[in-house]
């Protein structure tokens, strides 16, 4: 079946929307399971080069059709895709599944620049097509209760926010590491979240002024080649007075797997979002004032595919563009400024 029309209608009915998965590596797999626990959705084709990783999806999804390419999952009746390949693949996939009528949920970064990102929401919103990017730290219990906090007005006028991201191992993948393939570097990879986290916090005001220092192996980045930063500060002061303070890396020598941490400082208190232990998934979120601080949430939290679980249950119920996806663009622009940001060793053009 081919045509806006008849999915259209498909899209509409009572039972699990069908969905192709495009890459289903660690990330893919993982969010694939996560959506087909719901019952909210049905795995119907996988594209993946990759015998092996088709071969671990396949145990969760046994019924799915395997294909070779991207356009032979296009061809299939579907109501929309999940995308989990290379960055810089992830603006063009997403236009060419909207185009095609359907519904798309993506990794992070959605696109490489702002005006990637400014493309793909251009075509979810003239196909009136749901877009989702998986900014799952949005999702965690600790984050929410410190939202809960922000809204409540609880902590006062929110003064500065401090965000750290080291992780001590880096990426596994060659293409992380070449700047024409992933649009930067820990920034783009680490720094998406807590940039997205602190924005969508305070509900995305404006930035005003951008400040940033970028290091590949603790020197400058070179403006010529294809290196991109292992290390990054950045300060972000936004619109309604907020500072925010950025700290982000791969390889550091940081004394435990990874350092996280989205801080709040506010006139009336503060709240904090910190990894336990050096752990990747557990989180505790604390509330401070003075200097006396109050648990709020602690571990075990299972909220790594609730970003996806959440687009699929909105796209199991019918839902369309959501002019919310439009912020999306606020964050990409965050970074682009990062990027261009004068005390960088290098501005690369970012078109």
């Amino acid at each position: 079946m081919s045509g806006v029309a008849p999915r259209e209608a498909f899209r509409t009915s009572t039972r699990p929307a069908r969905l192709g998965f495009l890459g289903v590596g660690w990330i893919g797999r993982n969010r694939m399971e996560a959506m087909l626990a719901t019952g909210n959705v049905e795995a119907a084709v996988i594209a993946e080069p990759s015998a092996e990783m088709v071969a671990a999806a396949s145990v969760s999804a046994p019924n799915a059709k395997i294909v070779r390419t991207y356009d032979e999952l296009l061809s299939e009746e579907l109501d929309g895709v999940v995308i989990a390949t290379p960055s810089a693949q992830h603006a063009e996939q997403s236009i060419r599944a909207l185009h095609a009528g359907l519904a798309v949920f993506c990794q992070k970064p959605l696109g490489r620049t702002a005006n990637e990102v400014r493309a793909v929401i251009d075509a979810a919103k003239g196909a009136d097509r749901l877009l989702g990017v998986d900014l799952s730290y949005r999702h965690t219990e600790a984050m929410r209760h410190i939202k809960q906090l922000l809204q409540s007005g609880e902590l006062g006028d929110v003064m500065a926010i401090d965000l750290t991201f080291h992780n001590a191992y880096g990426p596994d993948k060659p293409w992380f590491y070449q700047r024409s393939h992933s649009g930067g570097g820990c920034v783009i990879d680490l720094g998406v979240h807590l940039i997205d986290l602190a924005l969508w916090a305070l509900d995305f005001p404006k930035i005003v002024e951008v400040s940033s220092k970028l290091l590949f192996k603790g020197s400058p980045v070179p403006r010529t080649q294809e290196d991109v930063e292992d290390y990054a500060v950045a300060t972000l002061h936004l619109a309604n007075g907020t500072v925010v303070r950025l700290a982000c890396s791969w390889g550091l020598n940081a004394g435990r797997d990874c350092v996280i941490d989205a801080s709040f400082y506010g006139t009336d208190g503060g709240a904090a979002m910190r990894n336990v232990d050096g752990s990747f998934h557990d989180f505790h979120a604390d509330q401070f004032h003075g200097t006396h601080r109050r648990r709020l949430i602690d571990p075990p939290d299972e909220w790594g595919g609730r970003a996806a679980i959440a687009w699929a249950a909105t796209l199991s119920g019918g839902g369309r563009f959501d002019p919310a996806a439009e912020k999306l663009v606020d964050v990409s622009e965050a970074i682009d400024l990062i990027y261009r940001s004068e005390s960088c060793d290098w501005s690369p053009s970012r078109q």
